[in-house]
């Protein structure tokens, strides 16, 4: 734990921890302006920046150490979207963003309305926010349908990549007590977003015996999703670069792994009419199932097949999952533009399904298999505050390790917080 200092001043370095509940005007923050969009190492830049002020309904965390998502690569970029100039232009004083959409801390303030934390709980933060007095979400609808939905640390001002933090109550969970602060920043983000796509889409929900494709499998999201497919009793297996990872998945409960190098059909369709380019892709796709009955023991084809590159893989994602089975995407990092045989999708029945990361009920229902010992964060790297920028390059250029990886925030030397 940092040291808690006696004295009241406007600005406390890192791990110089305040009086608690004492709330400093100023923070240091890793900031990004629209006027150093790029890549990371020119985007993040070390900034003394006004603590935020908290609503009735908000809380106020010090943060000691935050997750790390491509989403911030993205704020960074300005591309697809210039997440600053979106707030800006519906009234968001604020000119600047701080990335960062997971957080382990301690509660520091609260808004009058909060009730369900107190000032010093040791908590860990998910990133679903939304208008909680929109009439959708007082009806009870899905609040991740609700036009007010925003991923907190990417579509926010206040992210988790400073000393202090503005959360909304709701999205405020228990911290695992085993758990370094680091570990436990890292897995909410992808681990809720896999929890989701798995349970969240009756009746194509994953069940005991199911075989599921898990593509990127040593990643981030791909090891929460195989940790929480073996969970269920499912058999999930994952689509890898290389087989060096073959053993790390293996360890997350994988029955085996495809190493995608192996094929070569990846990308777009080509026209249906294009006999011969077609030919070629349906030799490729039905290979690759045969991969998958090989890894699995015997001819059956993915009830579900967790997606995430998008445009190279959707096509070969619905050819092989199963009759009545079900596609389920949460992103495009291969492109958006991902193309559907619809011969596949309507005569077998198949669903293609969005999804995006979770509600509250979702989101705790992942923290309490993390507060069981169940999850392992496959936390494989740590960075101090100030490698924020060299973290997140590392992630552009895809050269980052697998599983998840954290930054030290209040927490300024690895291994504190587990009790």
């Amino acid at each position: 734990m940092p040291t808690e200092t006696d004295t009241r001043k406007d600005l406390y370095d890192l791990g110089e921890m305040p009086p608690l509940g004492y709330v400093p005007p100023k923070m240091h923050a890793q900031v990004i302006r629209q006027s150093r969009f790029g890549g990371p190492m020119q985007a993040f830049q070390r900034e003394v920046i006004h603590t935020p002020e908290l609503g009735p309904d908000d809380v106020l965390v010090y943060v000691m150490a935050a997750g790390v998502n491509y989403n911030n690569i993205w704020a960074g970029l300005g591309s697809p979207v210039d997440t600053i100039g979106a707030r800006t232009r519906t009234g968001d004083p604020d000119d600047h963003h701080i990335g960062g959409s997971d957080a382990s801390g301690i509660v520091w303030a609260k808004g009058a309305n909060v009730k369900n934390v107190e000032i010093g709980d040791e908590v860990v933060a998910h990133c679903g926010t939304w208008d909680i007095n929109a009439p959708e979400v007082l009806s009870g609808e899905d609040p991740m349908f609700s036009p007010s939905f925003r991923i907190w640390g990417y579509e926010t001002t206040w992210g988790s990549f400073a000393q202090f933090t503005r959360l909304q109550s709701h999205q405020v969970m228990p911290k695992a007590k085993h758990l370094t602060w680091e570990a436990a920043a890292a897995p909410t983000l992808v681990g809720a977003t896999a929890y989701r796509m798995l349970f969240g889409w009756p009746p194509h929900t994953v069940k005991e015996g199911d075989v599921v494709l898990v593509w990127g499998g040593a990643g981030g999201l791909g090891s929460m999703a195989t940790q929480l497919a073996a969970i269920a009793g499912a058999r999930p297996v994952t689509v890898v670069s290389n087989e060096a990872k073959f053993d790390f998945c293996k360890r997350m409960g994988s029955v085996g792994s495809i190493n995608r190098k192996n094929f070569e059909h990846w990308g777009r369709l080509p026209d249906w009419e294009d006999t011969e380019a077609m030919n070629a892709f349906t030799a490729g796709a039905r290979a690759f199932g045969k991969a998958i009955w090989d890894v699995v023991g015997e001819r059956v084809n993915p009830k579900v097949v967790f997606e995430h590159p998008g445009q190279g893989t959707i096509p070969t994602s619905t050819f092989v999952a199963a009759t009545g089975g079900m596609v389920v995407v949460c992103a495009g990092t291969t492109g958006f533009n991902a193309d559907v045989d619809l011969r596949y999708l309507w005569i077998r029945q198949k669903r293609l399904q969005g999804s995006h990361f979770a509600n509250d009920e979702q989101a705790n229902a992942f923290n309490d298999l993390v507060l069981a010992g169940k999850i392992d964060p496959c936390l494989s790297k740590v960075f101090s505050f100030d490698e924020t920028a060299a973290c997140h390059q590392l992630m552009y250029e895809n050269r980052h390790p697998d599983g998840n990886m954290a930054i030290l925030v209040g927490a300024t030397s690895e291994g504190q917080g587990a009790k």
